[in-house]
């Protein structure tokens, strides 16, 4: 056997008279995994023990009992020797010499994550006793190690992240979107939707949280995310979104049938028309598109005339439903979780008025009105039967779904076969939501939202976490 073959490793043997004495076990290496001196220097793995050195990764039982995860640095620098003296730990731990007849061998019975099922730890301990006392001085090492920076007052353990730069990378393409994990839309839901407070009172709800670019730039704020926290009643801003990311989807029922109409005219004209007066009380005139400049750049004139359906979500007094216009045959149906029919003699007039505002967008973009003249104010919509909600502020989760699922040449005789959701689907949606929105390639901001996201750390296991679309508060999580 050649120098270059074989390594030596020095034990301590028992002897008959109690002395210790220095017995060269060869250990046989193939060519192929020979290493440098510099991977086995002896230095380290004494200036390991007791130091208060950052250590470059904790210990797998460490971080699987951890409750707290306090934030880490970006990027690593740990001292070299720690970082040579794990290495050859970690070298030593998984490599398994080959046993050949007339060559001595053993090994410390240690195996990395991937090797574990299949290690044979116990076996070689009991085989080697020599071998067992390495391993208990290695571990009391590593014990040491985890130890010594736990108790470091102004240090942190330091934890393997992952950047900004390395997060954007797995979404840099469309294709990437379809990566996006379950713990990922959750982080993303978390950062989205929580409200901060400082010490003054003053909350981050009107940050600017999402770009989408759509026909323009449709900018949301935290407060309207925020709406999608359980048990809340969602902000006409995210029906938007949801629409005009809907409507950029390359697929057959968005290009060429459905055209989903963003709610923000509708709900603006019912804030001027609050009971659905042809007359505005606060205007004196009635409704006219050019009155809402700010929003006519999101109205896709083409879809709008050309499309054989709209749909169009509605809301009043925090009640959404939608219409669903057929029109090539000039027919309206409403879909309402709540409803069956109007509840009251003030929904059927605005329902007449939303007929109405239907009909002059879709002139004013250069297409036939659902009807003419004064027949404009008396379009009727049947209300179709559907199975609908249990609660008093899903309404929105329903529309929405409704938008992406509902297919309105099934509606048979006032009726919509439906197999309604639990409500644990539900408020998983509104997680959903908050990921599609903010991950959307239209979003021009989502570099952010990735990197943000990531940096988010669930700091212990709660009855809170186990659902993380509800409510979480900044007692729940930890951000780096």
């Amino acid at each position: 056997m050649s120098p270059a073959d074989s390594n030596m490793m020095v034990v301590r043997e028992q002897t008959p008279s109690d002395a210790l004495a220095i017995v060269p076990i060869h250990v046989f290496v193939p060519a192929s995994q020979t290493t440098t001196e510099t991977d086995f220097e002896p230095t380290p793995m004494l200036q390991i023990e007791g130091t208060t050195e950052t250590t470059p990764e904790t210990p797998k039982q460490l971080q699987e009992t951890t409750p707290t995860i306090p934030p880490a640095p970006t990027k690593i620098h740990p001292a070299a020797e720690d970082a040579a003296a794990l290495l050859m730990m970690a070298r030593t731990a998984t490599y398994v010499p080959k046993t050949y007849p007339g060559v001595p061998s053993f090994s410390l019975g240690l195996t990395d994550s991937s090797q574990e099922g299949a290690s044979t730890q116990e076996t070689e301990r009991a085989k080697s006793p020599e071998a067992a006392n390495l391993l208990e001085q290695l571990d009391d090492l590593v014990q040491k190690i985890a130890s010594s920076a736990a108790k470091g007052k102004n240090k942190s353990p330091q934890i393997q992240r992952e950047t900004g730069g390395e997060s954007s990378a797995k979404f840099e393409t469309p294709g990437a979107i379809n990566q996006i994990t379950d713990d990922m839309k959750q982080k993303c839901y978390i950062w989205g939707t929580r409200l901060k407070e400082d010490a003054d009172g003053n909350t981050n709800e009107y940050e600017e949280m999402c770009t989408l670019i759509a026909q323009n730039e449709y900018i949301l704020m935290r407060m309207h995310l925020a709406s999608l926290q359980a048990k809340s009643d969602i902000e006409s801003q995210i029906v938007s979104a949801i629409c005009l990311i809907l409507n950029q989807k390359n697929k057959k029922r968005f290009q060429e049938q459905i055209y989903c109409l963003p709610p923000d005219i509708v709900s603006m004209a019912l804030s001027d028309h609050p009971n659905g007066e042809f007359i505005s009380p606060k205007t004196n005139k009635e409704f006219r598109v050019e009155g809402y400049p700010s929003f006519i750049p999101f109205i896709d004139r083409k879809k709008l005339t050309s499309h054989p359906y709209i749909f169009a979500p509605v809301c009043h007094s925090g009640h959404w439903w939608l219409w669903m216009i057929n029109t090539t045959k000039q027919k309206c149906h409403i879909l309402d979780s709540l409803h069956k029919k109007a509840p009251s003699e003030e929904r059927k007039q605005i329902n007449k008025f939303n007929g109405y505002v239907f009909s002059i967008l879709r002139a004013y973009v250069g297409g036939e009105p659902l009807e003419k003249d004064e027949k404009e104010k008396e379009i009727k919509a049947s209300y179709v039967k559907i199975s609908g909600q249990k609660t008093s502020y899903d309404y929105a989760i329903y529309v929405m779904k409704w938008l992406e699922l509902i297919e309105p040449e099934n509606i048979k005789k006032g009726k919509y076969k439906w197999d309604n959701w639990k409500q644990e689907e539900v408020d998983h949606y509104r997680v959903e939501y908050a990921s599609r929105i903010l991950f959307s390639e239209m979003n021009k901001q989502r570099d952010r939202t990735i990197r943000e996201s990531s940096a988010i750390r669930l700091s212990k296991p709660s009855s809170v976490l186990l659902s993380p679309f509800c409510q979480i508060n900044s007692a729940d999580i930890e951000t780096a």
